[in-house]
């Protein structure tokens, strides 16, 4: 059951359940006839009120669902009829999280958070949040009048704060809109029933309310991107050190391999045949030991590699990347691993003397047609292999191998045995 005050009482915060020993103000006046203080709480499964809920009662509790629907009303602040609080469909029309307030990092918005909360505390205190006339008289008195608004005021403020303090809890990195048109709709409310005396949430309170939310979703949204950078550089310097203990492994196997060949062809005398193909031999295992300590020395160096899933991502969606490793083709199986439903299969594997900066290239050609244009840090472009062929040409001039077609063949596999209707999506397959 589900506390129902009439309309002529103040609105207590959602969710708020009289104590036991709780008794209605005597200013507030006898309830309608017929009144039920106590309704089924059905509001969520979209089921009918009872008939003796005002349609304005049940329209003030409607905010809690994805849609609020007000009906008309002569009050111009009821103009809007429908505030959308969806989390897609909001999401979808604001796009691209800017910055409220930018900060160099999350513990700087939390010390500006802090700052903020001391001014939205000091605000309560010297009684500005809320307006209010203190013309109004209770039993011909103008003192009891004053004690009724600033009482009044105070349920007032309990009610527009739950409704603060819930947004700030519920608030998630990237759905800050949600939240403000939450307040906006609560301060709404607060102000419709406040009219008659006059009484209404200030605008300088509500300002200090929104740029906390605003503060709170730049925070969340900081901590995120300092995650997730976070996680890169430890993935990046696990790889790296992976690479080098690949390379050192390698120069050791070379040396070792260099020094039986040297110990053969002293033993068979350097203008034998077999010393020739020996003295072959080793100018091959000097230039392999040349080329891994230049790969040692060189961190730009590396394999830039162009994939793609055509299982998971469609026809048109490649990763273009980078790997420093000895076998690329290790981190491509790596990346076709339980995350992916299906294998990547590889367009091309090309070695550069300055592998960063032809990723980087790559990526710059192709940034407009990202698949995650919120964080610019994934790989993934709409883009054919062809087109990726032809910048990837234009940049190093000439490429010895590039398969153009997918193979995709647990994908072929698979796609006969799909329900009907899988195939449908945003993705073309």
């Amino acid at each position: 059951m589900r506390f129902n005050p009439p309309p002529n009482w103040p609105q207590p915060p959602a969710g708020w359940q009289p104590p036991p020993t709780w008794t209605p103000e005597p200013s507030w006046g006898a309830a309608p006839e017929g009144w039920q203080l106590w309704v089924d709480d059905d509001l969520a499964s979209g089921t009918a009120r009872p008939a003796a809920v005002p349609e304005a009662q049940l329209r003030d509790e409607t905010l809690a669902g994805a849609v609020q629907q007000a009906p008309p009303s002569d009050s111009a602040d009821d103009e809007l009829s429908v505030i959308d609080l969806d989390d897609e469909r909001v999401l979808q029309s604001v796009g691209i999280y800017r910055y409220h307030h930018p900060l160099e990092s999350a513990p700087a918005f939390a010390a500006a958070l802090e700052d903020l909360q001391k001014e939205v505390a000091a605000s309560v205190k010297d009684d500005s949040a809320i307006l209010r006339s203190n013309l109004f008289t209770l039993n011909n008195s103008l003192a009891e009048g004053r004690r009724m608004s600033a009482d009044l005021a105070k349920l007032m403020l309990s009610a527009y704060n739950a409704e603060a303090d819930n947004c700030v809890r519920t608030l998630r990195a990237g759905n800050v809109e949600i939240a403000k048109r939450r307040l906006e709709a609560c301060r709404r409310r607060i102000s419709k029933y406040g009219a008659r005396m006059e009484m209404r949430v200030s605008d300088q309170y509500h300002e200090l309310r929104v740029r906390e939310l605003e503060l709170t979703a730049d925070w969340l949204m900081k901590k995120q991107e300092e995650r997730e950078e976070a996680r890169e550089q430890r993935a990046a310097l696990k790889e790296q050190k992976r690479v080098e203990r690949e390379l050192a492994e390698q120069r050791e196997l070379l040396e070792k391999e260099r020094a039986h060949f040297l110990n053969a062809l002293a033993a068979v005398g350097v203008d034998s045949d077999e010393g020739v193909e020996l003295r072959a031999r080793l100018s091959e295992i000097d230039a392999a030991i040349e080329q891994n300590d230049f790969r040692a020395a060189n961190i730009r160096a590396g394999y830039v590699y162009v994939i793609s899933n055509r299982g998971a991502f469609g026809r048109q969606v490649v990763k273009i990347g980078l790997t420093r490793r000895l076998d690329p083709l290790e981190r491509i199986s790596e990346l076709s691993g339980a995350s992916v439903p299906f294998r990547f299969d590889v367009h091309a594997l090309y070695f550069s003397d300055d592998a960063v900066g032809l990723e980087a290239e790559l990526h710059r050609h192709f940034r407009s047609r990202a698949l995650n244009v919120a964080n610019n840090r994934k790989e993934f472009f709409f883009a054919t292999p062809q087109e990726v062929r032809t910048v990837l040409m234009a940049q190093v001039g000439n490429l010895l191998e590039f398969d153009e077609e997918a193979a995709a063949t647990e994908y072929l596999q698979s796609v006969g045995s799909w329900p009907e209707g899988a195939l449908s999506g945003p993705i073309s397959h």
